[in-house]
């Protein structure tokens, strides 16, 4: 057996996806903190809740429900679902070269 030689486009690929999934994973603990009513003084639910809000910027108050807890879901989710779709294509696409 030949050893398997792993592509630099997979390779790339693969570091796009994981970008990708831990910016969806921080955006989407972020709102189950917000959920759970986190400690905000906590230094933890601090830092996370900075990094969504950057990571959300574009999409954060986006939507205007009555109901602030859906406007955090709608807004960070909908943050969350774009990366992990723009990640995964864009790493689709770099595996296929």
């Amino acid at each position: 057996m030949s050893p398997v030689r792993r592509s630099s486009g997979s390779t790339a690929a693969n570091i796009i996806m994981v970008i990708a999934d831990v910016m969806a994973l921080i955006l989407g603990l972020w709102i189950l903190m917000y959920l759970l009513d986190a400690n905000r003084a906590n230094e933890l639910v601090q830092f996370i809740h900075d990094v969504a809000r950057f990571l959300a910027g574009w999409s954060h108050d986006l939507f205007t429900f009555d109901a602030a807890w859906a406007r955090v879901v709608a807004g960070y989710g909908l943050a969350a679902v774009v990366y992990l779709l723009i990640g995964h294509a864009l790493a689709g696409r770099l595996r296929r070269y």
